[in-house]
């Protein structure tokens, strides 16, 4: 069984970039886990991801990458069939060039299957949708699924340091207006779903601060570190189910195939309207014939198609009219 916690608004990588992140444990076994960390009895997981909070919680987020399954049997298909991790280039972006024209061949191929049997997108319920009554019970034998905001306390005192003084840090730690740390040190979970999280300094950082007669309730006279508790409140879950729509994992792919292997193509050229002209071939210099790779404007205008050429006319048989009305192509 996963427990999860909802973080989300983090910054994450060397630039900070605003992410949410859900970490899912769950308790460690004999064997070594192939995914997550292993730290003290338990695997940590991070799910990192731009879905809103307010719409998707943290277990959707979970299952939906655990779906992912049907998507990589998809990837398996498309490493079979057009095996785009093979090497077919010296230069790596002649690499990438492949992976995007595979990528590109398959989608197409996909796209045209579905113009053969337009068939509506399948709908799968991930989630059911929520009850007013359920929404507003609250389990607490079981965390929520996600928090909203934080929210800091109130000023107990005028002119004395409140919880909104200590800013919250990217890093999970809070920001004292001395300039030093705070760090989360218990959580509690309230009768409503709140949770509150207790923060709290180093006494030997509290000791010689200035700002202590502001900042403490005693002042001098007290004996332990500043203290500041956050509240996280579980965010409202909405009443519409979570649904994923896609298509047909092999059907749509395979009645494109099918329709390729029963095609009849005729390709008829009308004769030439002139003489192709003379092309006078210059001598190559040494260093152009070195380079023995020719450059992108020299392989365009070698096979470019010279406007004198004769037309070239191709018949498919065997297309459905709806079909080839789609692509554009002219019908008999």
């Amino acid at each position: 069984m996963r427990t999860l916690y909802d973080c989300p608004d983090l910054a994450v990588g060397s630039i900070g970039h605003r992410c949410r992140v859900v970490v899912a444990t769950h308790p460690a076994s004999t064997r070594k886990s192939r995914i997550g960390v292993e730290c003290s009895g338990l695997v940590y997981e991070l799910f990192l991801t731009n879905l809103p909070q307010s719409a998707f919680t943290a277990a959707d987020v979970v299952a939906l990458y655990l779906h992912r399954g049907a998507f990589e049997n998809a990837l398996a298909d498309e490493d079979i069939e057009q095996d785009p991790d093979r090497w077919c280039s010296h230069a790596a972006w002649g690499q990438e060039c492949w992976q995007i024209v595979s990528q590109l061949a398959w989608n197409l191929r996909l796209e045209l299957g579905h113009q053969l049997q337009p068939d509506p997108v399948r709908t799968t319920e991930f989630a059911p949708a929520l009850s007013l009554a359920h929404d507003q019970a609250v389990d607490s034998t079981s965390p929520a699924s996600g928090y909203g905001s934080a929210e800091e306390a109130l000023p107990w005192k005028r002119g004395r340091l409140s919880g909104r003084d200590f800013p919250l840090q990217s890093d999970g730690t809070l920001r004292c207006p001395a300039g030093q740390s705070l760090r989360p040190t218990e959580q509690r979970r309230e009768r409503n779903g709140t949770l509150r999280v207790l923060y709290a300094a180093r006494i030997r950082e509290c000791r010689p601060c200035p700002l202590r007669a502001q900042c403490q309730w005693h002042g001098k006279d007290t004996k332990k570190p500043r203290r500041v508790s956050l509240l996280w409140h579980p965010s409202g879950i909405g009443s519409a189910p979570l649904l994923w729509r896609d298509w047909s994992r092999r059907q749509h792919r395979r009645s494109c195939m099918q329709l390729l292997r029963q095609q009849q193509v005729e390709v008829q050229v009308e004769p030439e309207n002139s003489a192709n002209p003379v092309v006078q071939l210059s001598p190559l210099s040494r260093a152009s014939r070195a380079h023995y790779r020719l450059s992108w404007a020299e392989r365009l205008a070698r096979n470019a198609r010279l406007p004198t050429a004769s037309q070239v006319m191709i018949r498919l048989f065997g297309v459905p009219e709806d079909f080839a009305t789609s692509l554009g192509l002219m019908t008999a």
